[in-house]
């Protein structure tokens, strides 16, 4: 169990920390999830008050809804939907993110390198970067309505991590002392983020493309994007996660050769690292050239994220090879 050591030790700081961004989290996720909830019951009083304008203008003639699309944050303010409980999900999950940081800084000096050499910090750091991306976003595009989504998967990954994963720290494994494990391990985070968000923009889309289909009013989905604006935006990002993962995937090589004198044996972990490639190889060039959109495209969209999954968690624990540096005892 984490916080075994000194009560003043930095780690055990850093462990409190998380468990302090945690919290936060959760309530982050509460606001965004009252947001959601609150959604449909806005949209519907505003179509109303749409509809009626309408009528009166056009003497009983009243247009169709348009389809709403991503919102830029930096458009004019009468555009932006003013979501108060959406704000206040977002304010906290700065504030999450904040000790989230912390934590993650601390327990990095507690240990004297960077802090991803094991699968919980893995976990640490690859929550933290998720949560990054999502806030980096919004100062773009207006992705709150993904706000629940990202607090509750990062509830779940670091809560879960913390209880399964906590190892205290310990000097680090011979191959592990490379400057590839700052480069190559950071950028697999990274790319695993922005598939993340990938994700969440696919199951979304589906639910939206499953809405549109039935022509039902689907609660709060009809105040969201449609759902080939929720697919257009989930490929943006695949598209840059998959560069980061090709150079993961290089990278990878390299330090192997640096490491054990081959760029490729086969191992586990090389194994299914080059499955997520081939996944999302799949789906981009699919989704250009084969014309696959809509249902399909969110199909290998959250296929090639749930391989991501696996790859951390049911690999590292359960398959034994060059890569065992899960830090786990067996």
């Amino acid at each position: 169990m984490p916080g075994t050591e000194s009560p003043f030790s930095l780690d055990s700081v850093s462990v409190l920390l998380v468990w302090t961004a945690i919290a936060i989290y959760v309530l982050a996720f509460g606001a965004y999830a009252f947001d959601i909830a609150r959604r449909s019951d806005v949209a519907v009083k505003a179509q109303d008050a749409a509809r009626e304008r309408e009528l009166v203008a056009a003497g009983g003639a009243a247009s169709a809804p348009a389809a709403a699309s991503i919102v830029r944050t930096g458009g004019a303010a009468a555009d932006r939907p003013r979501y108060v409980w959406a704000r206040i999900g977002t304010s906290l999950t700065v504030l999450a993110f904040l000790f989230h940081v912390a934590a993650d800084v601390t327990r990095g000096i507690a240990a004297g390198r960077v802090p991803w050499s094991n699968m919980y910090e893995f976990a640490l750091t690859g929550t933290m970067l998720i949560v990054a991306v999502y806030l980096a976003v919004l100062l773009r595009y207006d992705l709150r309505f993904l706000g629940s989504f990202i607090t509750g998967l990062t509830v779940i990954l670091l809560g879960g991590a913390t209880l399964a994963f906590y190892v205290q720290v310990v000097p680090l494994a011979d191959p592990l002392k490379s400057v590839w494990l700052v480069i190559h391990v950071f950028v697999a985070s990274l790319a695993t983020a922005l598939f993340a968000l990938a994700f969440g923009l696919s199951v979304l889309q589906l639910l939206q493309a499953r809405r549109e289909r039935r022509a039902a009013s689907g609660g709060f989905l009809r105040t969201l994007p449609a759902s080939d604006a929720l697919e257009s935006l989930a490929y943006r990002f695949a598209i840059v996660g998959f560069i980061f993962w090709t150079f993961t995937l290089i990278a990878g090589s390299i330090w192997a050769n640096d490491a054990w004198g081959r760029y490729w044996g086969f191992d586990t972990k090389e194994v299914w690292t080059f499955v997520i490639w081939v996944l999302y190889a799949g789906y981009i060039h699919a989704r250009a050239t084969r014309g696959w959109r809509g249902t399909r495209s969110a199909w290998l969209s959250i296929i090639g994220f749930t391989a991501v999954l696996f790859n951390f968690t049911i690999v590292n624990m359960f398959f034994k090879g060059l890569h065992a540096y899960s830090g786990l005892t067996s």
